[in-house]
């Protein structure tokens, strides 16, 4: 079936401007982490990129290892680019990275030039087209200077392979070292990409008033807590739930009896809102003047649907926002 996307696309999502650049993203974007892989269905993930599309979410999130297994995501994110989205690559903003294990032996893996470059031009054959939007360095490297791997940035984007860079996972020492570098080379940073939530609040120690400061854009990973910020926990731990597995970033001793109150204070304010406790998580982390965008995963469109609901009250009073500092 020929997929036509909706003509109202554009009227209900809101688009801010990122950093100082001329690049603008929708305050949802949709992270492709996890349920995009070969092990999982591929007319449900074909579902939920026609819908956030829909929505108004030009912005896809991808990385090199992003699966399982590792490269899959792309693989079978420019399938559906080729067919469906063939005719409107040029309203998509398409994202990926390099910075963890790729493949095997010393080039595979961190921040040297040898490994930026290569892994680009692999996930650019696995997602069928010349160039991304933006291109991040996934985290930082203790070896590799910081010029090489900077450099290695400037050199793609002027080869044509990347439009804009980011960096992901940068403490702000750092983040400001390599915007200088970047500055000077003539090629800026305009996004970083952190961890950040109402349960991973290390960002607010320096690094948003940086990003501020320099007008660099920033969009939070991992907004929910991987998970823990929705209505799935508000009665502990579900046999189906992510933490109920032996595998993966959330483990069940995260969720102690302290945080499972916490979740449930944080849902009843929620519940004042209006807003699911997702919705809320959501909403929290946009308030922030420096947040461009939110990056959100899903396994469902409805779940999409849910999250893209938060953009119907992004507002706090200081009462509210006094009671939720009092719970973290």
């Amino acid at each position: 079936m020929t997929y036509n996307p909706s003509t109202s696309r554009y009227q209900n999502m809101q688009y801010n401007r990122c950093g100082n650049s001329g690049l603008k993203l929708p305050a949802i974007s949709l992270g492709l982490w996890h349920n995009f892989g070969d092990v999982d269905e591929p007319q449900n993930f074909r579902d939920i990129l026609h819908f956030a599309f829909d929505s108004g979410i030009t912005h896809f999130d991808l990385a090199n290892n992003y699966g399982p297994p590792p490269g899959s995501a792309e693989t079978n994110f420019g399938k559906i680019l080729a067919t469906d989205f063939k005719s409107h690559r040029d309203e998509l903003v398409i994202s990926t990275k390099a910075g963890y294990t790729m493949w095997d032996g010393p080039y595979g893996d961190w921040g040297s030039k040898k490994y930026l470059v290569s892994s680009l031009d692999q996930s650019l054959k696995r997602m069928g087209i010349p160039y991304v939007d933006i291109f991040y360095h996934h985290r930082p490297d203790p070896e590799t200077p910081l010029i090489e791997t900077m450099t290695a940035l400037d050199l793609i984007v002027r080869q044509g392979k990347a439009l804009y860079v980011g960096l992901s996972n940068y403490k702000p020492a750092e983040a400001k070292e390599a915007f200088k570098i970047l500055k000077e080379l003539g090629t800026p940073c305009i996004i970083h990409q952190p961890k950040y939530s109402m349960f991973e609040r290390t960002p607010e120690q320096g690094l948003l008033d940086l990003l501020a400061d320099e007008k660099v854009g920033c969009i939070p990973f991992s907004p929910l807590a991987q998970g823990m910020l929705t209505n799935k926990y508000l009665k502990g731990i579900p046999a189906t739930s992510r933490a109920a597995k032996a595998t993966g970033f959330l483990q069940a001793e995260a969720i102690t009896p302290e945080r499972l109150n916490q979740i449930n204070s944080l849902n009843d304010i929620a519940n004042n809102r209006s807003q699911t406790l997702a919705q809320m998580a959501l909403a929290w982390v946009l308030r922030q003047p420096a947040v461009t965008s939110v990056l959100v995963g899903a396994s469902s469109s409805a779940q999409l649907a849910d999250s893209l609901k938060t953009l119907d009250n992004l507002s706090f009073s200081e009462a509210e926002l006094n009671q939720i500092e009092a719970i973290l």
